[in-house]
C-alpha cells in the first residue's frame, strides 16, 4: 500500500474514533438545552478553528484526544462588573453586544458606567449613561467582545449544572456510549468483509504475507492454498505447517501450492527466529463463506465480548504492576502499529479501528480523574446526597488527573520514541 495511503489510513482512524467520542457528548449536550461552546479534537495551540452557529469546532496539535466545552462546566472567561464601563449596542430592543475595551472605536453603541448586570438569570444591564440610569434586556444569545474575541453569554438554563442529574449523565456517558456502537458495526463489517470459516474445511489459505521475509521474497500470495509442504499433504492442519517450517531453519522447504485452480511448487528457505525456530512470515487461514446477518450481528457481539475480557485482562495487568514501560504504548505507538495494520488491507484496518472505539469507550469510563467516568461518580454521588458537590473542588481533582494522565502519556511518547530510534 503506498505509503501516503497508509498515513491517510492511520489519521482517519484516528480521527474517526475520537469524533465520534465526541459527537456523542456533543449531541447529547445540545440536545438537554446545554450550550457548547467548542467540538475539539487534540489538544494544545488550535491548528484549524470554524465557528458555525453557537459552537466553534477546532483541529488542535496534540492527537491525543479532544473534548467539548459546554457552558457552565468551567469558570467562564469573560466578565463584566459593577463599575466597568462598557458599550452595548441594541437591536429590537435588546442587548446583542457588549464590548468591553476599544470603547471610543465603537460606533452606532450605547456607552456607560455598570450599575447592576445580571446575564445569568434576569438577563438584564443597568448603564449609567451620562448621569442617567437605563435598564436593557439582553438577548439571550448576547455576544461580549474583548480584544478582538467573542464570547456568547451563557444564561442559567444554557449551563451544563442546571439540567437534571440525568441529562448530565447522559451528555457524558454518550462519548463512551458511541465508541461501544461504532465498534459494534466496525466489528459488524469487518465479518462481512471477512466471511465466517467453512465448516469442516480441507484445506488452509495464506493470509497475511509479512513483508521482506523468505515468503514474501518467494512471491507466495494471500489467497494461495497451501496443498503440501516437503511433500506432506497440509488439508487444514496448520500445525502440521508451522512444525515442519520450525525444523528447517535455513534448509529451504518445497511447498507445494494451488493458485487460481493450478498447482506449483514454490521454495523457500525459514528464517530461523530468536530461539532458533524455522519462520517463512506467514499466517494461513481457513476458506471462509459469507455471513448471513444473524451471523454477523452475534459474530460482532461475541467479538465485543472477547475484546472487552481482553482490555480488562491489560488493565489487570497495569493495576498489579505486571508490566515494563515498554509495554506501554502511547499515540507514537499506536499510530506505529495503525500504519502497519493498515498496509495488511481495509478488512483488518476495520477490524484494529473496532478494537481502538472499543479501548477508548472503556478506558473513559474507568473511574480516574478527568475521564468520564470519574464524572459520572461526581453526578452519582450528588443523586444520592441530592446537593452538587463543590465546583471548585470536582475541577481542581480534574484537573490534576489530566496533568497526571497527560504526564504518564509524555513518558510514555519519549520512550516509544526512543524505541523507534533505537529501531526496535
Amino acid at each position: 500500500m503506498h505509503m501516503i495511503q497508509v498515513v491517510f489510513l492511520t489519521v482517519l482512524v484516528f480521527f474517526v474514533i475520537v469524533t465520534i467520542h465526541e459527537w456523542g457528548h456533543y449531541f447529547f449536550a445540545k440536545r438537554a438545552g446545554i450550550l457548547v461552546r467548542e467540538f475539539a479534537i487534540g489538544f494544545g495551540p488550535k491548528l484549524f478553528s470554524l465557528k458555525r452557529g453557537e459552537t466553534k469546532y477546532t483541529l488542535r496539535l496534540i492527537p491525543a484526544g479532544g473534548f467539548v466545552r459546554m457552558a457552565g462546566e468551567d469558570p467562564e472567561i469573560v466578565e463584566v462588573q459593577p463599575g466597568q464601563t462598557i458599550a452595548v449596542r441594541i437591536k429590537e430592543d435588546k442587548v446583542t453586544r457588549l464590548y468591553l475595551d476599544r470603547l471610543d472605536e465603537r460606533s452606532g453603541v450605547i456607552r456607560g458606567e455598570v450599575v447592576n448586570i445580571d446575564l445569568e438569570r434576569k438577563l438584564s444591564l443597568t448603564l449609567d449613561v451620562e448621569g442617567e440610569n437605563e435598564t436593557y434586556t439582553v438577548h439571550p444569545q448576547a455576544l461580549m467582545i474583548t480584544k478582538g474575541r467573542e464570547t456568547q453569554i451563557a444564561p442559567f438554563d444554557r449551563q451544563f449544572g442546571s439540567k437534571t442529574v440525568g441529562q448530565r449523565a447522559l451528555a457524558i456517558f454518550a462519548g463512551p456510549m458511541m465508541n461501544f456502537v461504532l465498534a459494534f458495526i466496525l466489528f459488524a463489517a469487518y465479518i462481512q468483509m471477512a466471511g465466517i470459516p467453512v465448516d469442516n474445511p480441507d484445506k488452509l489459505l495464506v493470509n497475511e504475507i509479512t513483508a521482506g521475509m523468505p515468503a514474501d521474497n518467494a512471491d507466495l500470495r494471500r489467497g494461495d492454498v497451501i496443498d503440501a509442504v516437503n511433500g506432506v499433504k497440509i488439508g487444514a492442519d496448520f500445525e502440521k505447517m508451522i512444525d515442519i517450517i520450525g525444523k528447517s531453519p535455513n534448509v529451504p522447504v518445497k511447498m507445494d501450492i494451488i493458485r487460481n485452480g493450478k498447482a506449483q511448487q514454490i521454495t523457500i528457505t525459514p528464517e530461523p527466529n530468536d530461539e532458533g525456530v524455522g519462520k517463512v512470515g506467514i499466517s494461513a487461514a481457513l476458506p471462509t463463506r459469507p455471513a448471513t446477518f444473524s451471523e454477523t450481528f452475534t459474530g460482532a457481539a461475541t467479538y465485543m465480548k472477547e475484546m472487552t475480557k481482553s482490555i480488562f485482562e491489560g488493565f489487570k495487568k497495569l493495576l498489579f504492576g505486571e508490566f515494563k514501560l515498554d509495554d506501554l504504548g502511547g499515540p507514537v505507538r499506536t499510530a506505529e502499529v495503525t500504519s502497519q495494520i493498515a498496509q495488511k488491507g481495509i478488512a483488518q484496518l476495520t477490524s484494529w479501528t473496532a478494537l481502538l472505539s472499543l479501548y477508548l469507550g472503556i478506558f473513559n469510563l474507568l473511574p480516574i480523574p478527568a475521564l468520564d467516568g470519574s464524572r459520572l461518580i461526581f453526578l452519582g454521588i450528588e443523586a444520592i446526597r441530592r446537593r452538587p458537590i463543590d465546583p471548585n473542588r470536582e475541577s481542581m481533582v480534574h484537573f490534576v488527573g489530566f496533568a497526571l494522565i497527560m504526564l504518564l502519556m509524555l513518558v510514555v511518547t519519549y520512550n516509544d520514541i526512543l524505541r523507534l530510534v533505537r529501531g526496535e
